[in-house]
């Protein structure tokens, strides 16, 4: 696992051993970040199930001006703070460790927004749609800002009237929506 673009370019990151943690491929990861290259540059960025962390650095490293992480697995949330350290990102970062139904409500009341918002959950996880609907009733995501969900090719997309489908990737077990809110 490793940086594939930008100021970190190169850096390789500290992986979990076993499948419990599930990483993007570079394959999926370039494709992602150059459809929202334009979008990076100066964004607040939120990674939801960020595993390792390794999306969230990607977009640091081209250029987003902070990340917040959050997780709840203990050997992710160990992997992921060494990779922030690694690359000494300690002050453009927060991590949030634990559940993401604990951590959306606390990222609200401190009125914290973001421009884009990747949510990576484990495959078949049911709950989606239930966090979009969060996000954007507590007005998490910002007007005209994107939510990117990876997740399984035959996963259902997000039903709500205040996003749009503006690109959809299939891979052979891997499907990314990108999605605008209006």
């Amino acid at each position: 696992m490793r940086v594939i673009s930008g100021k970190y370019r190169g850096t390789k990151l500290f992986s979990p051993d076993g499948t419990a943690t599930r990483p993007t491929t570079d394959r999926i990861k370039e494709t992602l970040f150059n459809i929202i290259n334009f979008d990076i540059n100066e964004c607040t960025f939120l990674d939801l199930f960020s595993g390792t962390g390794q999306i969230g650095i990607e977009a640091m490293s081209r250029g987003a001006k902070s990340v917040t992480f959050v997780e709840e697995d203990n050997n992710a949330i160990k992997i992921l703070e060494k990779n922030i350290e690694k690359i000494r990102l300690q002050n453009a970062c927060k991590t949030y460790k634990m559940n993401i139904n604990k951590a959306l409500p606390k990222i609200s009341a401190e009125q914290q927004t973001y421009d884009i918002i990747f949510l990576d959950p484990p495959y078949y996880y049911t709950g989606i749609g239930d966090i979009v609907k969060y996000i954007i009733d507590n007005n998490i995501l910002l007007q005209t800002g994107k939510i990117i969900i990876e997740n399984a090719t035959d996963a259902d997309d997000i039903d709500d009237e205040r996003l749009i489908l503006i690109k959809q990737k299939l891979y052979k077990n891997t499907k990314i929506n990108i999605y605008e809110r209006m």
